[in-house]
């Protein structure tokens, strides 16, 4: 009991505990034992008796680097005081199952939560190193870039890939023969065979990269022209008709009498006018040869914003832009303009400018709002469609190939 007395006084063990509660407090909270051997003996006391041997010799540092595994020689593992069946405490060498199953429980917790967030794990090998500390999202290579370009692969869908089979008259209209409407008299009055049979169906279902096409005995050729879009500054005069002697069409004369030159063996473009502009209108107008597009850019229902500069013949008050702005009927529709602000005066002219925005693209829009509110249209200029502005160094009559970032201008600007 000395003994025992003299070993909670130097670990600070306070007396009031029992024996068993002592040894516990001393040692149930440690790994191993210091250089203490433990040793029971028998005796009549109410438990068992505690003695401690004198401290066993360290051992000498190896010269490699030391084992996870302790030297059972050298220390001995935590006595475990445990309450048997019969109630009274007993002492044992390992720890009892109960313990074992807590501490692999929460050894799994802590994997799991690691897993959960690698980062909180990755935490000391940052503190460590900054080239071996790198995030996992930094370590992974690249994506590798696409091994064609867009406009590699774009030429390559539009001149090799296999086509799907379209109907005849969209099929004749994409290589350049006639609108799809005259396409479509053409196919009823029997002048279009397909692989020897006439075809009197426009619906029919024809790949012109394997069929045989021949319409008033000219075979049409397997391959189809390029899709082309052209902004054109009209002239005043010129209408949007074509075959006319004064069509904006026209205005192409030069560049398609030159195509042989610049896509031999490819057939000429059968162009067209997106829209239609008034013979005494001026400005922005698109030309192009793909169907969709048009159809697509042109309809009332694309909401696409069309700017316009009006030049008013007379003086224009305030109470006239509350009258445009209000809007009025076309064809039994209420139109409403989206935008009417006066202009600046030139200076070489003194007539009033107004800057009107519309959507619903109806026949004479514009020219019928300025009616409506009691003044005359001197010259009438489209400036803008969608995101697209006429540009201010394209010369009267003359046109410039869009690029693909001009066909998204075209698109953009949408009301609603």
């Amino acid at each position: 009991m000395v003994l025992a007395a003299a070993a909670a006084a130097a670990v600070n063990i306070p007396p009031f505990l029992s024996l068993p509660a002592r040894a516990f407090f001393r040692y149930g909270h440690r790994r191993h034992l210091p250089p203490l051997l433990l040793r029971a003996t028998s005796s009549s006391a109410p438990d068992f008796n505690i003695t401690f041997a004198e401290p066993a010799p360290a051992p000498a540092p190896a010269a490699s680097k030391p084992s996870s595994t302790p030297n059972p020689s050298a220390e001995q593992a935590v006595p475990w005081i445990v309450r048997g069946k019969d109630g009274k405490p007993t002492m044992r060498t390992d720890p009892p199952p109960d313990v074992l199953q807590a501490i692999a429980l929460a050894e799994a917790e802590a994997k799991r939560a690691k897993k959960k967030d690698p980062r909180k794990s990755q935490k000391g090998a940052l503190a460590g190193s900054v080239d071996s500390g790198k995030v996992k999202e930094r370590n992974a290579a690249p994506a590798a870039p696409p091994k064609f370009s867009k406009a590699a692969r774009r030429f390559y869908n539009e001149n090799f890939r296999e086509s799907e089979p379209q109907r005849l008259a969209k099929v004749l209209a994409m290589a350049g023969v006639a609108s799809r409407r005259t396409n479509e008299e053409l196919i009823f009055q029997g002048k279009v065979t397909v692989n020897g049979s006439v075809c009197t169906s426009p619906q029919t279902k024809v790949d012109i990269s394997k069929d045989s096409i021949y319409v008033n005995g000219n075979r049409i050729s397997k391959k189809l022209p390029p899709k082309l879009y052209f902004a054109v500054n009209k002239p005043k005069g010129y209408i949007c008709s074509c075959g006319e002697p004064k069509s904006i069409i026209s205005l192409f004369d030069d560049y398609l009498k030159g195509w042989n030159k610049i896509q031999p063996g490819v057939p000429k473009p059968r162009l067209f006018t997106v829209g239609r502009l008034d013979v005494a209108t001026s400005g922005l107008i698109i030309v192009t040869n793909d169907g969709e597009f048009a159809q697509k850019l042109a309809h009332p229902s694309s909401n696409i914003t069309k700017e316009y500069v009006v030049t008013i013949d007379g003086p224009v008050y305030r109470n006239h832009l509350i009258a445009i702005s209000e809007g009025t009927k076309i064809d039994g529709v209420k139109c409403i303009p989206d935008l009417v602000e006066p202009l600046d005066v030139q200076a070489n002219t003194k007539r009033t400018r107004i800057r009107i925005v519309v959507h619903e693209g109806r026949n004479h829009e514009v020219r019928e709002l300025v009616h409506n509110a009691g003044l005359e249209v001197y010259a009438l200029k489209r400036v803008r469609v969608g995101r697209f502005r006429l540009p201010p160094d394209l010369g009267i009559g003359k046109f410039v190939e869009l690029k693909q970032a001009d066909l998204k201008s075209l698109e953009g600007n949408k009301v609603g």
